[in-house]
């Protein structure tokens, strides 16, 4: 077994003069299902283009499966499941006709597979391409990408035009169909609630900069909120490693940090004089406040 399905170092994009990714340094080990958030514009997308091949870097590169992403050879692209943020279904089609002729390119396609998630979720296959919802639309690029039971699968924010009861079954389903020890999933959304139901890894994209990579509960317990109870007024500087945000007054302190280690409370307790509650956040806070 490969040691990293996809493996990045010192990726960087410029366009013209706009720095779009820079200093991206990655390995996701098989098995994973990564979650890549980012406010939109944020780097996502061109991350996910950049490590399929489908853009140069400027700087640095990038492997998939072993295999440079720019030069990759057909048994790579064979373990790949791809599904863009914009569709490319062809209009005139109708659902079945775009599904048989994917197939058709496939050694592998695994048709009880898709007619049934076709019911499941309710894909028209007889109306042309054209005449689908978005949502519909996103479903069928979903299949399209599953039907050959790839080891890596991409979703590039692959619920958004879904409502929010929709979206949670869909990728719940997602999930349970990939699932597989040697199965990697890797999906960017902005959408927070959908990453904390279904990801164990996340890669947290700000600025075009890696904020954060890694176990999910890891950044759960890394970036923590300090409620600061001074028995006297506290200090004006509280000398705090790694502050993401903070709100003092008088003897109440509100403090976010980062790389916390819980040993240090009960010294920064007695530094401070005053009782320090630590406070876990759901993934939602941590990436509102790792972007203030």
């Amino acid at each position: 077994m490969i040691d990293s399905v996809v493996s990045a170092r010192d990726l960087g994009k410029t366009i013209e003069d706009r720095v779009i990714l820079r200093d991206i340094c990655l390995d996701l080990p098989p098995g994973n299902v990564v979650g890549v958030l980012g406010k939109n514009g944020a780097g996502k997308t061109t991350l996910l283009e950049i490590l399929l091949g489908f853009s140069r870097p400027t700087t640095g590169g990038s492997t998939l499966f072993g295999a440079d992403s720019f030069t990759l050879p057909a048994a790579v692209k064979r373990k790949i499941g791809f599904v863009p943020q914009q569709d490319e279904l062809v209009g005139a089609l109708t659902g079945g006709q775009q599904l048989s002729l994917t197939a058709a390119l496939h050694r592998r396609w695994n048709r009880p597979l898709i007619d049934g998630l076709c019911k499941a979720w309710e894909v028209p296959t007889t109306r042309r391409i054209s005449t689908l919802s978005p949502g519909e639309r996103q479903k069928l690029s979903t299949l399209l990408a599953l039907g050959h039971e790839p080891e890596l699968l991409v979703l590039d924010e692959p619920a958004s035009s879904l409502d929010p009861a929709a979206r949670r079954q869909f990728l719940q389903q997602i999930l349970e169909i990939a699932a597989s020890q040697t199965r990697t999933i890797l999906f960017s959304t902005h959408i927070v609630s959908d990453l904390e139901r279904v990801a164990n890894r996340i890669w947290i994209v700000r600025n075009g900069k890696l904020a954060w990579q890694g176990d999910l509960d890891a950044l759960k317990e890394s970036v923590v909120r300090l409620n600061i109870h001074g028995r006297t007024t506290l200090p004006e500087r509280l000398d705090i490693p790694d502050v993401v945000s903070c709100r003092a007054d008088g003897t109440h302190a509100t403090v976010v940090v980062r790389r916390w280690d819980g040993s240090k409370t009960q010294d920064m307790a007695r530094r401070l004089g005053a009782d320090v509650e630590v406070e876990s956040l759901s993934l939602e806070d941590i990436f509102v406040e790792l972007h203030r």
